[in-house]
């Protein structure tokens, strides 16, 4: 699936794992991917781990990511 906003990929509800930012449809936090990544975990074991969450939401956060440092380095 192909995201265009980000809005579509993460939400954030009181309700929900405390109010913390997770992966649309899950309870998954986004920190839990920049967690496992910095420990050495490789985005198909993330994604293994947390079965709930697809690629594509790990890429679209990636490339909004991308777009965000791009954006800075223009400012």
């Amino acid at each position: 699936m192909n995201y265009s906003k980000l809005s579509d990929v993460i939400e954030r509800s009181p309700n929900k794992v405390s109010g913390e930012w997770v992966f649309k449809g899950t309870r998954v936090p986004l920190t839990a991917l920049y967690e496992n990544l910095r420990d050495g975990a490789s985005i198909d074991q993330f994604l293994e781990w947390f079965p709930g969450v697809e690629r594509s939401q790990v890429v679209a956060v990636f490339e909004h990511e991308i777009e965000s440092i791009e954006e800075l380095a223009l400012a």
